[in-house]
């Protein structure tokens, strides 16, 4: 009779049988994985750029008090209101000089007596002259005091004609038609003691994105191009590129792009907003977009005959349509890594399947 093996041997060898059954063959191991690749080649691509700056008044202009150390008495008009131009916006308390302004009144009444006075002396004895009824110097100083009371006539006059002036400035007009931006006036405060404009006004209601593009793009824009601005709140506007800027930072190698934006209520000067300003299409040596990578500085993974990826470094340029030119970069028709870059390392062998961008 056949003895049977002990329990604790065929347990050990279900074991080692298990095992066997999941480790994997060394073929399906050692398989390179499958990654979508996509060709750099001449491609259509939009030479129009995406910018991003800050709202600002096309042409400001401020309202200044020419009158200082007076009290402002009223505030007529407050940021966001449209104003004309010649319009009141505040007004000075002019307690002082309609004090000076009684007094000159009088010394001009006085003025006009004396000169009335003057003249009618001069007039009475100038017929008289060489006849011997007064003297010859008489009749000549009651001429010089005849234009002496003129003078003093015309000086008073002058005085009173500029304290009405001094009067009629104390009200603050607007120089310009526009929308008031900032009002940093009180009733209460004083009249130019202050460091900053009473009031700023955004010319004719117009405002602008004041933004900024890398120098090797600039040349791609012109005045008159169409922009689609996005305000932070989402809303979207059409600009139009206005003004193109004559110089560049030689630190950051930006220039200024001016884009004049059309009326609507939620502008505010100093907002944030993105503009992508429209090109023409041309050809150019491209890569999808997602074939980018960032990491260490803009670089794609390119794979070889052998299905060897290397990292290559791109220097790009317009990007539209999920595509972005390559100024620097692998040559046409190199297949570079579409996505899942992150994956795979340089050096690695994969298996390039040819994909959509």
């Amino acid at each position: 009779m056949m003895m049977k093996p002990p329990l604790f041997v065929t347990a050990i060898a279900l074991t080692l049988s298990a095992c066997a059954k999941e480790t994997p063959r060394a073929d399906e191991a050692e398989a390179p994985p499958t990654v979508g690749v996509f060709r750099v080649a001449l491609r259509p691509v939009s030479a129009g750029i995406d910018v991003s700056g800050t709202i600002v008044a096309r042409e400001e202009a401020a309202i200044l008090p020419e009158l200082s150390g007076y009290r402002v008495l009223r505030v007529l008009a407050d940021e966001g209101d449209q104003v004309r131009r010649g319009q009141p916006v505040a007004l000075l308390d002019g307690a002082l000089l309609a004090g000076e302004e009684a007094r000159l009144r009088a010394q001009r009444t006085s003025a006009q007596v004396a000169a009335e006075r003057a003249r009618s002396e001069h007039l009475r004895v100038a017929d008289l002259t060489g006849r011997g009824v007064i003297a010859d110097e008489t009749i000549v100083q009651r001429g010089f005091e005849a234009r002496a009371a003129q003078a003093q006539l015309q000086s008073a006059q002058a005085a009173l004609r500029e304290i009405v002036v001094r009067r009629g400035r104390l009200t603050l007009r607007s120089p310009v038609s526009g929308i008031i931006v900032q009002r940093s006036l009180r009733p209460g405060d004083v009249a130019g003691t202050g460091t900053e404009p009473p009031f700023r006004i955004a010319r004719d209601g117009l405002f602008e994105l004041d933004a900024e593009a890398p120098e090797h793009l600039l040349s791609r824009l012109a005045p008159g191009t169409t922009a689609t601005v996005t305000l932070a709140s989402g809303r979207r506007l059409t600009g139009t590129v206005r003004r193109l800027g004559e110089r560049i930072d030689p630190a950051t190698r930006l220039g200024r792009v001016r884009i004049l934006l059309p009326f609507h209520p939620g502008l505010r000067l100093g907002g944030f907003a993105t503009a992508s300003i429209a090109g023409e299409a041309r050809s150019v040596r491209s890569v999808p977009l997602r074939a980018l990578s960032h990491e260490g500085g803009p670089s794609v993974m390119t794979v070889d005959k052998a299905g060897r990826v290397a990292r290559v470094p791109v220097r790009t340029g317009a990007r539209g349509g999920g595509m972005v030119e390559l100024l620097d970069g692998p040559p046409s028709g190199t297949p570079v890594l579409l996505g899942g870059s992150a994956l795979v390392v340089p050096g690695q062998i994969v298996k390039p399947v040819e994909g959509q961008p």
